[in-house]
Parts: C-alpha cells; sequence; structure tokens
C-alpha cells in the first residue's frame, strides 16, 4: 500500500477519490459508514461532479462546500485536485454542531437587533468618561436626536447644570467601586426642554486589569410619573391643610382654655401691681412685691405669646419645610395642644421621652400633625371605653437600629383583625362622626419622611400604633 493509500485508510474524516466523470476511485472506511448502504457519493454535494471538474481544470482546491448527509448531519466538503493522475480527493468534515452555533448565533442577534430598535428604553454604551459609543433608535423618540448624532457627544452636557457635578461625581465612584448605579435625574431634549430619566448603568472591566473600559446604561424617561408624584404631594399638602383646620375647630375651646389662663393670671398680677404702686410711699418692701408681679406678667405674656405662635405655625399653608428637628421638643409641643382635650374626658398622658434622642429629618408642622393624629385617635378610644372614669394614654419615644421610634398606646377598645387590615385605607372609619382620613395621611407622610406606621393590639386590651423615622445621621 503506498503512503497516498495509508492516509487515505486513516483519515478518521470521510474521503473519496473522484475522476474527473465523478467516478469513484476509492474511499476510506469513514466514507464507508458514513454512505451506508446508498450510493457511495450521496453524502457529497449535489453538484460534486461539477465541482471535480473545475478543481481539475482550474488546479485549485475548493473548500468548505455544504453537504446534508442522510442521517441529517451537515458537512462541509473540500475538493482537492491531485494534479499527477488527474483525480480529486474530496474530503468531508463535520460541522453540524459548528453550523448550529453559527444558526442560533444568526437568530439570537437577529432577536437583540429587533429588541434593541424596537424597545421604548435607551440602551447606550459609553466610554468611562461620559462619551456616547452608540445609542439604540429610542434616541430619536426620547431624546430628539439620531444614535449618530449622539456618538462622541459627552453625556454630562446634556445634564441640567444644577445636578451635572454630582452625577459625575457619583457615576465615578460608584462604577468603579460597585460596579453599577441607578440614578434619576434630568436631561435636556434637543429642543431645549428637560426631562426626568432613571438610568440604569453597569461598567464593563477590562479581563486582566479589572479597569473600566466602558459602561451600559439603560434609561427611561420617567416624568409623566415624577408629575404624577409631585401631584399626589400636592395633594396630600391639601390634605394635611384640611385636616389641620378641622382639628382647629374642634380644639377650639381648648385653646380659649389655654389662653384664658395666662391672660387672667396677667390681669390679676397687674392689678395687684398698681395697688402696691398706689401704696409705695406709705409701705416698706412693696417696690420688691410690685418687681415681683411685673416679672410674673412678663412670664404669663411670654407664654400667650408662644401658644399663639404654635398655633399660628400649626394653620400655615405652604411648601414642605423639611429641616432637621428635635422630636422630643415636638411631641411635649403636640401633648400641649391636645391637653385640654384630655383632660376634659380625664384621661392622662403620660410622657416617656429619654434624653439624647437623635434629631430626624422632617417638615415639623407635618410631623405634629401626625403626632394630634395619633394622640386624639387614643383620647377618642379612651372616651369610648371609659366614659365615665380616669384613663391613661402612654407617649413614648425611643431609638432602636439607627430608627427614631414614637409610640402612642390606649386604653380603648382596640380593634378586630378586620379593622386592622383597614385601618389605614383612605375614607374608612369605625366611627360614626370619623372622615376616615387621618391615619391614612398620617401614614403617608411618615412614608414620605422615609419612614413607617403601623397599628397592632396592645397588651392593655387597647391598640398600639407604632411610628418610626431614620434618625438624622443616617438618612
Amino acid at each position: 500500500m503506498d503512503a497516498a493509500a495509508w492516509i487515505l485508510e486513516s483519515d478518521p474524516q470521510p474521503a473519496v477519490v473522484l475522476d474527473n466523470d465523478g467516478g469513484v476511485q476509492a474511499l476510506n472506511p469513514a466514507m464507508r459508514d458514513l454512505s451506508g448502504i446508498g450510493q457511495p457519493t450521496e453524502p457529497l454535494p449535489p453538484n460534486f461532479l461539477h465541482l471535480a471538474r473545475a478543481c481539475l481544470s482550474q488546479q485549485r482546491a475548493i473548500p468548505e462546500v455544504e453537504a446534508q448527509a442522510a442521517d441529517g448531519r451537515f458537512l462541509l466538503w473540500t475538493f482537492i485536485p491531485i494534479a499527477s493522475v488527474q483525480l480529486v480527493l474530496a474530503r468531508g468534515q463535520d460541522a453540524t454542531e459548528r453550523l448550529r452555533q453559527q444558526q442560533d448565533a444568526t437568530v439570537a442577534s437577529r432577536l437583540y437587533r429587533l429588541i434593541i430598535e424596537n424597545t421604548t428604553d435607551l440602551i447606550s454604551r459609553h466610554t468611562p468618561d461620559g462619551r456616547f459609543l452608540d445609542a439604540s433608535p429610542a434616541s430619536w423618540t426620547l431624546l430628539g436626536y439620531w444614535p449618530e448624532q449622539l456618538r462622541g457627544t459627552p453625556i454630562q452636557a446634556m445634564f441640567h447644570p444644577l445636578e451635572s457635578e454630582r452625577l459625575l461625581k457619583r457615576y465615578r465612584d460608584e462604577l468603579e467601586q460597585e460596579g453599577y448605579l441607578t440614578a434619576t435625574y434630568r436631561i435636556r431634549h434637543q429642543q431645549g426642554h428637560y426631562l426626568w430619566f432613571e438610568t440604569a448603568s453597569r461598567a464593563i472591566r477590562e479581563t486582566y486589569t479589572g479597569r473600566v473600559v466602558e459602561m451600559v446604561s439603560v434609561s427611561r424617561d420617567i416624568t409623566e410619573r415624577m408629575r404624577t408624584e409631585e401631584s399626589n404631594r400636592r395633594l396630600q399638602d391639601e390634605l394635611a391643610h384640611a385636616a389641620r383646620l378641622a382639628t382647629l375647630g374642634e380644639l377650639a375651646s381648648g385653646i380659649a382654655h389655654e389662653m384664658n389662663q395666662p391672660l387672667a393670671a396677667i390681669m390679676n398680677y397687674a392689678g395687684a401691681s398698681q395697688r402696691y404702686l398706689a401704696g409705695l410711699g406709705h409701705i416698706d418692701g412693696r417696690q420688691e412685691k410690685v418687681r415681683q408681679g411685673l416679672e410674673r406678667i412678663a412670664g404669663h405674656a411670654d407664654h400667650a405669646s408662644k401658644v399663639i405662635k404654635r398655633l399660628r405655625a400649626f394653620l400655615r399653608k405652604g411648601p414642605r419645610k423639611v429641616q432637621r428637628i428635635n422630636l422630643a421638643a415636638l411631641a411635649q409641643d403636640a401633648v400641649r395642644l391636645c391637653a385640654w382635650e384630655a383632660s376634659q374626658h380625664q384621661v392622662h398622658i403620660a410622657e416617656q421621652i429619654p434624653d439624647g434622642l437623635p434629631d430626624v429629618y422632617v417638615d415639623p408642622i407635618l410631623l405634629e400633625q401626625v403626632m394630634l393624629n395619633l394622640l386624639r385617635n387614643a383620647i377618642e378610644a379612651n372616651r369610648e371605653n371609659h366614659p365615665d372614669s380616669a384613663s391613661l394614654i402612654t407617649l413614648r419615644l425611643g431609638v432602636a437600629a439607627a430608627k427614631v421610634e414614637i409610640e402612642v398606646v390606649d386604653e380603648g377598645p382596640g380593634a378586630t383583625a378586620d379593622q386592622l387590615e383597614k385601618m389605614f385605607t383612605p375614607f374608612y372609619t369605625s366611627k360614626a362622626e370619623g372622615l376616615g382620613l387621618g391615619l391614612s395621611m398620617s401614614r403617608g407622610i411618615v412614608e414620605d419622611f422615609g419612614g413607617g406606621l403601623s397599628a397592632e393590639l396592645a397588651d392593655s386590651g387597647g391598640l398600639r400604633l407604632y411610628c418610626w423615622l431614620p434618625a438624622a445621621e443616617n438618612r
């Protein structure tokens, strides 16, 4: 057996030797196994005769001609001229898996392109310094720019001037350290107006060094959502203001009572001072009594002034003013505002307020409204359960796990499981004259400050209203 025949016999790939007329001159065992009981040329491409003649006449190899065998496999055939004997060697290679992978890749590529070209979100690629590398066609719909116009443009040039520096710092720090970032910001449309965008970005790193080489971002227009949220906030402010006005009407008698006491004292001390002044030259020591009387007048007048200021602040309508406040002082103000109503129904409010509570970031007027709602709800519950006897409400403040806690526990009738589930639903109330807005509005206010409000049955049989807010140091 010569070397050529030995190579043909030893080749694991199917191979066949053809003459100029397509006749089979030799075939190896792999080709016999492939053709089976059929013709030896059956696995070859249908035009194998033309390929063989072209191969001989042009004296060049013709590579990777696709054909499908009877068993379903795909083969790539290479036709090689053997010039010395005017024969052609056709050698096949099983390419089923490779062709399937190519086909799957083509389908996947077509699918990804279909998704990218038709999604309403903007998909974009950026250099580490923020320049556009590419963008999906949604850029025209969202921003008024075609992808070709955006390439090479720094995205920071489209940020709102008030947010640009902050956003750039976030992108530099978080993408480098964490590898991803979700940001909400304003971006300028081609026509000049600004839109609200929510963008999720991920860093693509160099395999060996870990260096960020580009960013991939998916951006969504959330302008309408932001407008709706702002509208809801304004509506909540209007509801809170209406509730404060309603609360003032119910507390009118208490306000008059609280004002009458210091004013009456002022009149008494003023009258006594006048009488002492009348006899100033005849009785020793009356100058000191006049001084004391006038000092007390000033003290009570100051107290009356503070009450009026507190009530005016409570009623003032305006935008939210979130600031750092001392929760203990705010709680004591709320207790003073409803103290007269509590005393009328023999309800004692026990304050458990420890020293050194962390501050919180809130609008003090809105949070005072929440505390008043919780306290007055407890007073009404106690009045219902103890109409003719004394009862107790506990107002407890504390701190746990970076949260400042407010707890109001009453001795009322409590609530059923169904009532607990619906308690914070707007316009749901178990009281004959209630509007069902106090607790639902209070939860909305507290959640807007990053906290929460819940209710459960207390050990005393009444209701425990639990509110928490993030401490200022952890906000």
